[in-house]
């Protein structure tokens, strides 16, 4: 009875490293590709930092899962201690990476704040500027996850956004230009800038995960 237990645990083991194996693989696959990709897409993530960024984010994560399932799957088909043994020194680094975050989070709590996010958008973001870091971040942010500002469009009633343009009430990342075509895709664009909400983005903003990467990579 013990034995087919034993036995039991054994295959679940392997099987659910398994699908961590698959899904390091698929990660690392996804990232190696836009890295060599021919047709152009690797010009396309270096020009914006956070794509960028993201690529070597998921290759790491991706060549951690990946070395996670490989042991997790050897070592208890083979019975190998030394793989098990190397299977849970990877668990436990995991594990003390996030309590290292946990504490950093805790002791810099203070950064992760929605004020404080406000307060940097409304010192550093310029509009449109696809070279700088945190401008080009912010415009990225905003346009994959539908958002303006951190709480809303207005972050940029005051500011260095609406000292460098002072004829736009938010900026051109803030609008839903992808719900309208030709004509009226400027007709929106236009409504938008000028401060009209039935054609901004507005959805809050609260991966405070992403704003912590771009603030980073300043």
């Amino acid at each position: 009875m013990e034995g087919d237990c034993l036995s039991c645990m054994k295959y679940l083991m392997f099987i659910f490293n398994f699908l961590i194996f698959l899904g390091g693989s698929f990660m690392l696959s996804i990232g190696v590709w836009v890295l060599v990709d021919p047709l152009g897409f690797r010009e396309i993530v270096a020009a914006n930092p956070l794509l960028f960024t993201g690529v070597y984010f998921i290759l790491a994560i991706g060549a951690m899962l990946f070395l996670l399932g490989f042991l997790g799957c050897c070592g208890p088909i083979r019975e190998n201690k030394c793989l098990l043994l190397f299977f849970f020194i990877i668990i436990l680094l995991i594990f003390l990476a996030e309590l290292a975050a946990a504490i950093l989070a805790f002791f810099f709590r203070e950064h992760l704040t929605r004020e404080y996010f406000t307060r940097e958008l409304k010192h550093h973001y310029q509009g449109y500027n696809t070279t700088e870091v945190f401008t080009s971040t912010w415009n990225t942010i905003m346009t994959i996850f539908d958002c303006c500002g951190v709480s809303g469009p207005e972050d940029f009633d005051v500011g260095l956004f609406r000292l460098l343009n002072p004829h736009k009430m938010t900026p051109d990342a803030c609008c839903q230009g992808s719900s309208y075509q030709g004509h009226m895709a400027h007709v929106s664009m236009l409504q938008c800038v000028s401060g009209n909400p039935a054609f901004q983005n507005n959805k809050l903003f609260t991966m405070v995960f992403a704003l912590c990467l771009f603030r980073g990579i300043q």
